[in-house]
Order: C-alpha cells, then sequence, then structure tokens
C-alpha cells in the first residue's frame, strides 16, 4: 500500500495537490516532519512562491539534508522541482542540487509568468510517461530550469527549458500535474505506480 506524503514547508499549493491525489484513491499526508517523511513510500514536494522564501523553510526544518538523501520516488511540482536544481536567480540562492541545471528568470517581450497551457515534448529515452504522446499541461511560473541532461521533457515560451527533469529516483514537473486534467493524473499515477 502506497505512503504518500505531501511535504508541506508552507509554500503554496499544498491542498489542490492533495485534492488531486485523493482522486486517485491515495490517502496522503502533509507534514513537515523529517521522521515522517522518511517513512514514506513517495513524497511530493510542491511549490508557488519565493525561491528565497522556501528554501529558508527547507531549512529550518532540515529539509535540506533529508530530501536529497531520500531512497524513495520524489516528485517537485514547480517550485519544488526548482529548488530542487543547483541555483536559482530567484533570490540568487543555492538549491538541493539534484539536478544539475540553473534556473534562470524569463527575459523577453512575452508576458511574464508564463501562465495557462503548453505543449510539453517528451524524451522517450527517459523513460518516464512511457505511454503518453506530447501532452498539454498547465504552467505558471517566471523562471524556468534551463535543458540539461536531465530534462525528460522540455516546452518553449519564450525559448526551451525543462519541462520535467528526471534522475533516479527524483522527478520534477515545472507545470501543474494536479491542475493539468486528464494528462496530469496519468502522471501522476505513473509516479504513484514507481
Amino acid at each position: 500500500m502506497r505512503d504518500v506524503v505531501i511535504i508541506d514547508y508552507g509554500a503554496g499549493n499544498v491542498k489542490s495537490v492533495e485534492f488531486a491525489l485523493r482522486r486517485l484513491g491515495a490517502e496522503p499526508t502533509r507534514t513537515s516532519d523529517g521522521d515522517r517523511i522518511a517513512l514514506a513510500s513517495h513524497v511530493i514536494f510542491p511549490g508557488v512562491g519565493h525561491a528565497a522564501y522556501a528554501m529558508e523553510n527547507i531549512r529550518k526544518y532540515g529539509l535540506d539534508r533529508l530530501i536529497p538523501d531520500l531512497n524513495v520516488p520524489v516528485l517537485g511540482i514547480c517550485l519544488g522541482m526548482q529548488l530542487m536544481c543547483a541555483h536559482t536567480e530567484e533570490g540568487d540562492v543555492a538549491g538541493l542540487g539534484i539536478f544539475d541545471t540553473q534556473v534562470r528568470r524569463f527575459h523577453g517581450e512575452e508576458k511574464v509568468p508564463h501562465t495557462g497551457w503548453n505543449q510539453v515534448i517528451i524524451r522517450p529515452d527517459k523513460g518516464v510517461l512511457r505511454n503518453e504522446k506530447d501532452e498539454y499541461y498547465y504552467f505558471v511560473h517566471s523562471y524556468y530550469a534551463a535543458l540539461c541532461d536531465d530534462t525528460a521533457a522540455q516546452c518553449e515560451y519564450i525559448q526551451p527549458f525543462s519541462a520535467m527533469l528526471v534522475k533516479d529516483r527524483f522527478w520534477g514537473c515545472q507545470f501543474h500535474p494536479e491542475k493539468s486534467g486528464a494528462a496530469g493524473e496519468r502522471l501522476l499515477m505513473e509516479f504513484l505506480n514507481r
């Protein structure tokens, strides 16, 4: 039986992630307690808001040491994924270093933040979303993870960027699967079935 934990560190969209998981039949626990997180079978690391403030809370709870050492599937969503990267320009703060890429601010003529539905191009060699064609997912972000070896899917807004990052047991989504309809539900279910 899955024991899903949502890391609740004071950064945003925890409720919507919880509702999405309940629709899939999971009964997630929300917590910032490291001991409880360490016992989970699956961990979800969501987030919206400012990276520097979020990392301050992550460090306050000792999660900066715990998250990279987890030996279970971990899914970072939006800011959660960005905090799993090496560094972010938002607040000029070091991330958890799980994904070896930089998070940068969008610059260009287009409106920022990037908000709405956009097509995600999947890299089949990364072994995620195996049964999916390129789908549309819902995005809300002003910062993006640069393309890198861990890029499992990409999107384009102003420029190409990492829509998904995957490294070993760690997944990251820049988009919000919990707000992305049937495609988002399929992604969450694939993660839960790992």
